[in-house]
């Protein structure tokens, strides 16, 4: 990649030609030109509003949903750590917590409480920013329907509490003004019983692991359901079971996942999926639309690098 000139000093951590891969649960793809841990939310604000505007920001969360293309990522990505954005606090009707915290402990710390509402936020992997982000749901139940705010810092680095009527919610979607990074939110919960709370999360751990490849290398979710149709459904019915390139392979298990089986590249991956949409939309028509984010550039852009 081509460097960048002079960055902003910042109380975080700023690292050079950053590997990514080993931060994506698939444990494949490039590298950032840099990556920017903040140390706190007035760090990153700080150091957004220092920064070059014609620099890319790319933010990423646990990378549960996200696949970094092999050719790597220009600019700086942002990952906020759990030392600055990872605080759980609880309240009578809700809890406040970092962008940062994974949303199975914010469950855990809910159902510790006797705070109901939450639960299926055990079902989810990830951190609670990158929920926030993409409005993620499970087992009936989604983030619109338990969002208060967002607190977020722009790209040229104003800090700003929205509303959850600001950010229009709607099917694996939140509107975002461009370039803007969730920081911390507030989720409205119910005083309920310990007991019934715990037992809930255990069906919900059950499910996963009766019906998903929780154990193996994958990014969780590929493809967002169709309107009136399940993704996985329609995979199974073209025949993408099991379907391999390379070491990527379609789940058994659950075929709307990915799985890295050992030395499967970002390139492998993608183009595994991309060979299942066309399948799809060979066999029914439809067209499926990637559910796991796909951030960076293919590697024959960057010379064979």
């Amino acid at each position: 990649m081509a460097g960048l000139g002079p960055l902003p000093s910042a109380r975080g951590r700023l690292v050079a030609d950053a590997p990514l891969g080993a931060l994506t649960w698939f444990r494949a793809g490039g590298r950032a030109e840099f990556l920017f841990r903040p140390a706190d939310a007035e760090d990153l604000a700080a150091f957004l509003r220092a920064l070059d505007p014609g620099i890319p920001v790319t933010v990423i969360g646990a990378g549960s949903n996200l696949l970094v293309r092999d050719g790597g990522v220009a600019g700086v990505v942002v990952r906020l750590p759990a030392s600055g954005f990872g605080s759980i606090t609880l309240e009578a009707d809700g809890i406040v917590a970092g962008a940062a915290a994974l949303d199975r402990t914010v469950a855990e710390a809910a159902a510790e409480a006797g705070l109901a509402g939450l639960a299926f936020l055990s079902g989810i992997p990830g951190s609670l920013g990158g929920a926030v982000a993409m409005n993620a749901g499970a087992y009936g139940s989604e983030i619109a329907d338990i969002l208060d705010w967002a607190e977020i810092v722009t790209r040229d680095g104003a800090a700003l509490r929205l509303g959850a009527h600001e950010l229009a919610l709607s099917y694996r979607h939140a509107r975002l003004p461009a370039g803007a990074i969730v920081t911390r939110v507030r989720l409205r919960a119910r005083p309920g019983d310990r007991a019934t709370i715990a037992a809930e999360m255990a069906r919900i751990r059950a499910a996963r692991e009766a019906t998903q490849p929780v154990r193996g290398r994958t990014g969780g979710s590929t493809f967002k359901n169709p309107p009136g149709a399940k993704a996985w459904e329609l995979i199974d019915a073209a025949g993408c079971r099991g379907l391999r390139r390379s070491d990527a392979q379609v789940s058994e298990k659950h075929c709307n996942f990915l799985l890295n089986l050992g030395e499967a590249t970002a390139t492998d991956l993608e183009a595994l999926g991309e060979e299942v949409r066309a399948r799809v939309r060979a066999a029914t028509g439809i067209a499926l639309e990637w559910e796991i984010r796909r951030i960076g550039r293919p590697l024959k852009e960057e010379g064979g690098r």
